[in-house]
């Protein structure tokens, strides 16, 4: 048996690991895009290192696009078997894509014009919103836990990692040569305390681990203490400033956080009277499906159901959809709140907000997640004086802050805690993808000081036999 490592090796992005037996069988956890790097970007999404057509089976750990978003460029590609997820993460694929295919095209058009003004040829989309819709055919969902005999050889189960509504691990067990493999592939971990979802949970020994490690690096702030910030944050730009909060949100398991934590405010009477707009259409569809899986709510949210029936929606709250009401949020003079993606703001209509506003020293871009190095992001965060938005160079006069906690990755504790369910006199190799490489060698480091041994870092392309 041979996985190779095809993305998310040595970064965070376009996680792709390839496993194939003795038999001849390919089974392809995740097809993730790489994401935040450039004319680079495309380049490498379109390079596989495999042919689509040869691969059996494709198992999905969550529906982040980091991690699902070539499914349609595969799919047009030749593939045709089937993809196995949980229901929730077919149920988010089925707007993640779509999105993914409708921002390709719009920005191929624009790519485009600027290329036919140096005399070069058009290029075409990895894939359009068409192809997005057409690969849903294939995706076969189940419930957690509940393990599922893909042939004579081969069984999966998926178990509940708290990183995003539908997400899991991926238990492998493959018979070969009178013998079986248990092969584990965490996707992103997520928080202990999650502010919706139910806690990741523990999943069955592997003999060979493929984890995550992000956070390998860091620690997260008390959850308790980012929600005062936000409230702090939330008053002194909008109450003692006048001026507009802007938040770059991940639209789906983020936004949704983001939002719950400010309904609760509303309902202890402690939000300013400011209107809040969630512009973003993927995050006000994504918010449709978390209201379709309360299932996998935790019991705090729960509680708060039984008075508050929508957790995602009081006064003064506004989902923006069209985008005429998204260019009217510009002509707001009066202080307020604008949720948008995306998170990284390398794309989406939060750029446009931040031209709008990064120059008023008044407003406050608030950052809650992870922030590739190469992007936008990234630059405000590291205190860059002046930044370039769709060419144009703007000063960043705005205040910038940053809550980490609502991450939706556990940081390095936290992860080894997850883990902790694994024997590691049982476990014979671990393999650390999702992470840049610094972060991943003190992981490394942490993780052989807590008893784990036989811990490799591949990078892309790299394969090993077992």
């Amino acid at each position: 048996m041979i996985i190779k490592f095809l993305g998310a090796a040595r970064e965070v992005t376009g996680s792709k690991h390839l496993i194939i037996t003795d038999k001849g069988k390919k089974i392809l956890l995740d097809c993730g895009m790489f994401q935040g790097k450039g004319l680079e970007t495309d380049s490498m999404n379109r390079n596989l290192g495999f042919n689509p057509a040869e691969i059996d089976y494709l198992i999905l750990s969550h529906a982040h696009i980091d991690h699902s978003g070539l499914i349609p460029y595969i799919h047009k590609l030749g593939f045709d078997g089937h993809i196995f997820c949980t229901h929730a993460t077919r149920d988010l694929c089925s707007i993640m894509l779509a999105d993914s295919g409708h921002i390709q095209e719009q920005d191929t058009v624009t790519f485009n014009k600027k290329r036919a003004r140096k005399g070069l040829p058009p290029v075409e989309p990895i894939y359009t919103r068409e192809d997005a819709l057409a690969c849903m055919d294939s995706f076969i969902s189940l419930p957690y836990k509940k393990p599922f005999q893909l042939d004579e050889n081969i069984k999966v189960s998926i178990t509940n990692t708290g990183h995003l509504l539908g997400s899991g691990v991926i238990n492998l067990e493959i018979k070969e040569n009178g013998k079986t493999t248990r092969i584990a592939y965490t996707g992103d971990i997520g928080r202990p305390k999650n502010r919706i979802l139910k806690s990741p949970q523990p999943f069955p020994q592997s003999d060979i681990l493929i984890a995550e490690s992000t956070y390998g690096d860091r620690l997260h702030e008390d959850s308790m203490l980012s929600e005062e910030k936000l409230l702090n944050v939330v008053n002194d730009t909008c109450v003692k400033k006048g001026g507009k909060l802007i938040i770059p949100s991940f639209s789906i398991g983020r936004a949704q956080e983001i939002i719950y934590s400010l309904n609760n405010f509303y309902n202890a009477e402690k939000l300013p009277k400011v209107d809040i707009y969630v512009d973003s259409p993927l995050a006000v569809n994504a918010t449709n499906i978390f209201r379709m899986h309360r299932d996998c709510f935790n019991k705090d949210v729960l509680e708060v159901m039984e008075t508050d029936p929508d957790p995602f929606g009081f006064n003064r709250l506004f989902y923006i959809m069209e985008v005429k009401d998204s260019k009217r949020l510009n002509d707001i003079k009066k202080p307020c709140i604008i949720i948008s993606a995306s998170g990284m703001m390398e794309a989406g209509r939060i750029k446009h907000h931040l031209v709008n506003s990064i120059e008023n020293p008044n407003n406050t871009i608030l950052v809650v997640g992870y922030c590739a190095p190469p992007t936008l992001g990234a630059r405000i965060l590291r205190g860059d004086k002046r930044v370039s938005i769709f060419g144009t160079e703007y000063s960043v006069n705005a205040s910038v802050e940053r809550i980490e906690s609502y991450s939706g990755h556990g940081d390095y504790r936290e992860m080894i805690d997850f883990l902790g369910c694994q024997d590691n006199s049982s476990l014979k190799n671990m393999y650390l993808v999702h992470g840049e490489h610094k972060a991943q060698l003190s992981y490394k480091a942490t993780l052989e000081n807590n008893g784990f041994s036989n811990i490799e870092i591949p990078a892309r392309g790299d394969e090993v036999s077992l």
